[in-house]
């Protein structure tokens, strides 16, 4: 594989933007129904959910902010707005929402943030309603930077739940970016961590 970055900044972005947007749909990958909508933390974070939300922050960061909304947009993502709408009615999938209908709706929302970063320079400023006058100007470079950002931080989360679920782990199929796959080595990895926490056990 070329690890060589692209010269310019701004496919440097879109470039490590788009290695967490494949990271975080390979979490979902041969998955169930319900593993991928298991709420596996007290606060419910489940894979499905993580997508969802993500095609929300993408067609909002990189599309509405630039007054570029993304067409035919669901309707929960207009409930969002409203005042008395239901927290965290994006960090889930319903019953009548599949795996496919959820995936596809965040692949348009990249595809639709994509168009964006292509049409537009860098300095573009756009408008971040819910940041407020005193968060200062939305540039395009600055939205993608907190697009990246915010893809790490949940594709780190989606780590974690489908470990939960199976045990897969690592960036991608078939390259992990893992220190071993033995099974053998990380039993006793794992007991090696565990016998250094157990000096600081109460």
């Amino acid at each position: 594989m070329n690890t060589a970055l692209p010269a310019d900044p701004k496919d440097v972005l879109q470039r490590y933007l788009n290695r967490n947007r494949e990271a975080l749909v390979w979490k979902v990958q041969g998955l169930s129904e319900y593993d991928v909508r298991r709420p596996m933390t007290p606060t419910g974070t489940n894979l499905l959910g993580l997508i969802k939300h993500l095609a929300g922050i993408e067609a909002g960061y990189l599309g509405s902010c630039f007054g570029r909304p993304l067409p035919d947009e669901p309707a929960w993502f207009a409930a969002m707005d409203e005042e008395e709408s239901e927290p965290n009615l994006d960090m889930w999938a319903t019953p009548d929402e599949s795996t496919d209908d959820i995936v596809e709706l965040y692949r348009r929302a990249c595809a639709h943030a994509d168009e964006t970063i292509a049409a537009l320079d860098l300095e573009t400023v756009g408008e971040v309603p819910w940041w407020g006058p005193q968060a200062g100007p939305a540039t395009l470079h600055r939205l993608l930077v907190h697009m990246i950002d915010e893809t790490a931080r949940h594709c780190g989360q989606a780590d974690i739940v489908r470990e939960l679920i199976d045990g897969a782990a690592g960036v991608r199929p078939g390259g992990s970016n893992l220190p071993s796959e033995d099974p053998g080595w990380w039993t006793t990895y794992r007991a090696k961590v565990q016998a250094a926490a157990d000096r600081f056990a109460p």
